[in-house]
């Protein structure tokens, strides 16, 4: 087996995404963007992330807005509400003089977990709100986006705390956009019908990177070490014992997969952790997410529609527990973050960025010295670092700007309904 021995840089590699660009703009990149407002400025960034936004739910029907086929997930028209109101609620509000809200009913109904924001409507019944519709929540939207634009008519003039705010919501409604993409599946996924998101949707084959890279034992700097935007998660940088250990340069595929499956990787309780083994029998888990028999064959619900499944393709859909059963089968181990982050910083890894979030050993948890922001914007991501796991990379639904080598995105061990994947580490003996 090959390796490559890492000499620590920044930047990390990526591959093009698949055939249906998600990106707002359609330019395949070498690295993931620096976060933050864009070179064209603040006012032109939060035009371009609002109607990237509106793009995404360009092709669905007002019915297909309002579904919500799992506590877990929300509906587009709640997804569209909600990043409206953040901007609403945490810029325009305190910082806007004269600014008259949209609706008074709004803050209760798309209010998502910020306890010091106020009361809100229950999350697992998101999809009871058909009113208001969602020409009404357009018109939310261009009536909150006029607002913003006037308030940063002069960016050179705005104070540092509203520019804070802004990339802050930006940020978090890019994050929305690749739930809107994975919730949406879900739905079409429980639909007997089986409608397609984009009917020219194509999933791209994993890149052929056979080997490893080697990371030899040392100290490494890993956290946000400042240039570009991140969130409070990924700091303060801090020093961190690494390797030795091997990190495979290409992601687990649909192929590896099927070969656990026929050894009956998903029966063999030796291979899982006991919550893993509980909920593989409680849900009757059998394959990967989304995934179906049928014609004598696996299928895989897309958003283009169902479809064979790619062999070639990486693994995707798979809970924390499925990757770490199958880490186990095949005598390796998933990286913990820090592993994957000095890695992907070498540039070494093939589909670090683009293609699936890859599942790491860590548990989510505050760095050295973390301490949440004042105030709601503090609720943001401290409060959930319990009982969730690591992934480190992007999506092939994740925006552009909104991928780097630090960002932190987190689960329960049990989710499978975001584009999740695996890759391996092994240890020298």
């Amino acid at each position: 087996m090959s390796t490559t021995a890492v000499t620590p840089r920044r930047g990390a590699s990526t591959r093009p995404r698949p055939d249906l660009d998600l990106r707002s703009d359609a330019t395949a990149r070498d690295e993931p963007a620096a976060a933050g407002p864009r070179p064209a400025g603040l006012r032109a960034a939060y035009r371009a992330v609002r109607s990237h936004t509106e793009r995404l739910a360009a092709p669905l029907s007002a019915e297909d807005q309002v579904i919500q086929s799992m506590p877990d997930a929300s509906p587009t028209k709640w997804h569209r509400a909600h990043t409206t109101w953040f901007f609403e609620q945490f810029l325009l509000e305190p910082h806007a003089p004269g600014y008259r809200r949209f609706d008074d009913r709004f803050p209760f109904l798309f209010n998502s977990y910020y306890v010091a924001a106020g009361p809100r409507h229950a999350r697992p019944r998101r999809g009871m709100v058909t009113r208001p519709d969602v020409a009404t929540v357009g018109a939310y939207r261009v009536h909150v986006d006029a607002a913003v634009d006037a308030l940063l008519a002069d960016e050179a003039a705005l104070p540092r705390e509203i520019a804070t705010i802004v990339e802050i919501g930006l940020n978090h409604e890019q994050q929305h956009q690749e739930l809107l993409l994975t919730d949406i599946l879900h739905a079409f996924s429980e639909n007997p019908c089986l409608p397609a998101y984009d009917p020219d949707w194509r999933w791209c084959a994993a890149a052929r990177a056979p080997g490893t890279v080697m990371i030899p034992e040392g100290i490494h700097t890993v956290g946000h070490q400042g240039g570009g935007f991140a969130y409070d998660n990924e700091s303060p940088a801090h020093r961190v014992l690494v390797g030795p250990v091997a990190i495979a340069r290409g992601l687990v595929t649909n192929d590896d997969w099927l070969a656990f499956m026929r050894d009956g990787g998903y029966d063999n309780a030796a291979l899982w952790l006991s919550d893993g083994f509980a909920a593989v029998q409680a849900e009757g888990w059998r394959a990967p997410g989304h995934w179906r028999e049928q014609d004598g064959g696996w299928h895989v619900m897309t958003l283009g529609g169902l479809v064979p499944v790619d062999r070639a393709a990486p693994v995707c859909h798979v809970s924390y527990y499925e990757a770490e059963a199958f880490a186990r089968w095949s005598g390796r181990h998933l990286p913990s973050e820090f592993e994957w982050e000095v890695a992907a910083r070498s540039g070494e890894l093939a589909d670090a960025f683009g293609v699936v979030w890859q599942w790491t050993r860590s548990a989510y948890a505050p760095y050295p010295a973390y301490r949440a922001a004042d105030g709601a914007l503090g609720e943001y991501n401290g409060k959930f670092m319990v009982n969730q796991m690591v992934l480190r990379g992007s999506s092939l639904a994740t925006p552009p700007g909104h991928a780097r080598a630090t960002y932190r995105n987190f689960f329960p061990p049990s989710a499978r309904w975001q584009f999740t994947g695996v890759r391996l580490a092994s240890f020298p003996a």
